[in-house]
């Protein structure tokens, strides 16, 4: 499938690395979009569910490969693991969006490559080093910015989108160990179906019969997030980090522009801020890390969008 296609160019073109991470972050905000418009109607586990369930039909071919040459027992293992952090991380997501501003949700989740820093040196033996300290130190204080707890009431909403940081970079530590162990496309396959199996009996406990509308839209969705996904790949096979981390940003804007546009929502100079001083914190560490040529821990922070 070309949609896994992990071969690197020979030559590197900036414009059709930046072209590729635009769309990947107009992608992914498709997908908050939407959820954010599906609403809380259907439980968060549900929702999470069915796209993952409509995930499985889209990777049909891969998953019947993974089927007739079965992965070994380590990444199986390695595999159920990742799927334990990463479907609670999905619920939690769905549940945040259905509560709170999109901009609001984007820029809370630009977190999550700030606790792969701190994972990656708790679990991986990776040396934390003075810049990556203050880069951290700097994402956590714009989380600080945009939740303001003492001047502003904190909801569960936020609650639940902060919780997905820490579970989504579980999720990329150990996508990490197994790219050492098998192919992406196998790695992506098992996750689509594991996330399917481990979210059913949640979906179960207060399952409500979907409207063909909302098949439809989670349908929508689990496209969307996947040529996402293909569209990082690609903009980061074709520009380096420190050129392409920057870009994320914009899926702060084009959040704030949805959210006003299409909700009504009022936009949050906090909020913007924030998100600022978040993306500008990992793009440091990536910048930091490219420059010391080695394979870089933290990821940009679309990779962890992992939803």
């Amino acid at each position: 499938m070309a949609i896994f296609d992990s071969t690197v160019p020979k030559s590197t073109n900036i414009k059709l690395g930046i072209a590729w991470m635009i769309a990947c972050t107009l992608s992914f905000v498709a997908v908050t979009g939407i959820v954010r418009y599906l609403g809380s109607d259907l439980p968060a586990a549900q929702s999470a569910f069915i796209r993952y369930a409509l995930g499985c039909v889209i990777l049909l071919p891969a998953i019947i490969n993974v089927f007739r040459a079965p992965p070994n027992t380590r990444v199986l293992k390695n595999s159920i693991l990742r799927c334990i952090a990463h479907a609670g991380g999905v619920i939690l997501w769905f549940f945040a969006m259905a509560r709170i501003p999109i901009a609001e949700v984007t820029a809370i989740g630009y977190v999550t490559p700030i606790f792969v820093t701190i994972g990656a040196a708790i679990f991986l033996g990776e040396r934390l080093r003075l810049r990556r300290v203050m880069g951290v130190v700097a994402g956590l204080l714009g989380a600080l910015v945009i939740l303001r707890p003492g001047f502003n009431e904190i909801s569960i909403g936020q609650l639940a989108q902060l919780a997905t940081a820490p579970l989504f970079a579980i999720s990329y530590l150990m996508t990490k160990r197994l790219s050492g162990q098998t192919d992406a496309r196998t790695i992506v396959t098992l996750l689509t179906i594991c996330c399917t199996l481990f979210l059913f009996p949640f979906a179960l406990v207060d399952w409500v019969p979907p409207t063909n509308s909302d098949i439809f839209w989670l349908f929508i969705t689990a496209c969307c997030a996947t040529f996402g996904h293909f569209a990082m790949t690609r903009a980061l096979s074709y520009a380096p980090i420190s050129v392409t981390q920057p870009i994320t940003f914009l899926q702060l804007v084009w959040a704030s522009i949805l959210g006003v546009v299409a909700f009504n929502e009022q936009v949050d100079p906090f909020v913007i801020l924030g998100g600022t001083i978040i993306v500008g914190a990992a793009t440091f560490i990536s910048h930091r890390e490219a420059k010391l040529r080695r394979e870089p821990i933290t990821p940009v922070a679309s990779a962890t969008k992992l939803n």
